[in-house]
């Protein structure tokens, strides 16, 4: 799970698992697989850069 920031300052968080793509139009926009999308403050690479924290803790976590 990723912490992300709406527009509106609301804080959300996001299953990273599910994230289907990340896309600046010029707005950030996380699209699911489930087809809900958010209009979020943090930038493409800073998303990308929130998932692979949370892989990597993750399986770190396994061995």
């Amino acid at each position: 799970m990723i912490s992300v920031t709406r527009f509106n300052d609301t804080k959300i968080v996001i299953n990273a698992d599910i994230i289907q793509s990340v896309e600046e139009t010029p707005d950030t926009v996380i699209t699911l697989t489930t087809g809900t999308k958010y209009i979020v403050k943090e930038s493409s690479s800073d998303i990308v850069d929130r998932v692979i924290e949370y892989k990597r803790k993750i399986y770190t976590n396994l061995n």
